[in-house]
């Protein structure tokens, strides 16, 4: 059973994710890397998953141990927010098209079995 505190950072994760989606559903990777303003948008969204993940895992180490890959995430906010010099934007595309779905997956699988914020 997922509690109301871990819920409310699922469904921040589940927020972004969307977001992530809305944002570049049509686009491509020479789409994404012409437009600053798309790519930095969805930078802002990875570290919100990224922070909310830490969260989660703070609060609820059990929900957070079903979420696949949550080290990596938690570290690919890492390089988003300590080492921007360093992001590879053909990275971050790759990210959204093989890895964003499953985190969808999973966090509303996982909101399922608990109460909404």
């Amino acid at each position: 059973m997922i509690t109301n505190a871990a819920a409310k950072y699922l469904w921040d994760v589940q927020r972004a994710a969307e977001r992530i989606a809305r944002f570049t559903a049509g686009r491509t990777l020479d789409d994404y890397l012409a437009d600053e303003m798309l790519s930095a948008a969805v930078e802002r969204q990875f570290e919100i998953i990224g922070e909310a993940l830490v969260g989660l895992r703070r609060i609820a180490p059990e929900a957070a141990a079903m979420v696949p890959d949550l080290p990596q995430i938690v570290a690919f906010r890492n390089v988003l927010i300590h080492a921007y010099g360093d992001v590879d934007s053909k990275e971050v595309w790759g990210t959204i098209q093989d890895d964003l779905p499953g985190l969808r997956d999973a966090v509303a699988d996982l909101l399922r079995s608990g109460p909404s914020p």
